[in-house]
C-alpha cells in the first residue's frame, strides 16, 4: 500500500537524505520520497505497522507528523539528522 504523510521541521536535501536512507533500512517499507517542497514524505509498506513504524521513526529523527508535538528536543533531532544528511552526501 502507498501513503503520503506530512511532517514538520523539514528544510532541506541534508533532511531529505537522511530521512530517505532511514526509511529504507526499515522492514517492509520500500519506495520512499522525500518532497521538500510541500514537506511530504512518500512511500509504499507491505507490513500492517507500517504506518505507525514510519511515523515512529521520523519522529526519532527529529521530523514529526503535522498536528503532532514539536517541541524544542524535537526541533533539534530534525538540525543534527539535517547535518549528518549534508555530510554523508559530501
Amino acid at each position: 500500500m502507498k501513503t503520503t504523510v506530512e511532517i514538520q521541521n523539514l528544510k532541506c536535501s541534508g533532511c531529505e537524505s537522511t530521512i530517505a536512507r532511514k526509511l529504507h533500512t526499515l522492514k517492509g517499507i520500500r519506495d520512499v520520497l522525500v518532497n521538500t517542497n510541500n514537506c511530504t514524505v512518500s512511500f509504499n509498506y507491505d507490513t500492517s505497522d507500517g504506518i505507525e513504524t514510519v511515523e515512529k521513526e521520523l519522529t526519532r529523527l527529529g521530523y514529526p507528523l503535522v498536528n503532532d508535538q514539536n517541541n524544542l528536543q524535537r526541533k533539534v533531532k530534525s538540525y543534527v539528522s539535517c547535518a549528518l544528511g549534508r555530510i554523508q552526501n559530501d
